[in-house]
């Protein structure tokens, strides 16, 4: 089976893993934090701002795969505190109104600075 590594600009990602990998007809984004991808500085202090970046962040990954939101399956997202509960709900079906993806979530292990969330998606490719 090949693989495909998939790389933009218009996300950031630290340097260790790769921001997606197409392969089997699926797109695997790897965890997404808040970063401004132009200065790789934090974006935004609440749930809701963080979450808009990240997810701002997985749609410019996947539309350098060929992909959409409108094609994620599944997604994973860390917190950094359980009572952002509601908050990121609260943004995530501004994001997913109708038909949203499988969604499971758990808590951060390691909380980098200012960091309250990560959001990672498979989707079709």
């Amino acid at each position: 089976m090949a693989k495909t590594i998939v790389h933009t600009d218009k996300a950031r990602t630290v340097p260790m893993y790769s921001q997606a990998v197409k392969a089997a007809g699926l797109v695997f984004v790897s965890g997404q934090g808040p970063y401004d991808p132009a200065t790789g500085e934090v974006v935004g202090t609440t749930i809701q701002e963080q979450a808009r970046q990240s997810l701002t962040n997985v749609a410019a990954i996947l539309a350098a795969a060929g992909s959409s939101l409108e094609k994620v399956v599944s997604a994973t997202f860390l917190l950094g505190d359980e009572s952002d509960f509601d908050g990121l709900n609260e943004e995530w079906v501004r994001w997913f109104p109708t038909d949203p993806p499988a969604r499971q979530g758990a808590r951060l292990p390691a909380r980098p600075k200012n960091i309250r969330i990560s959001i990672g998606v498979i989707a079709e490719a």
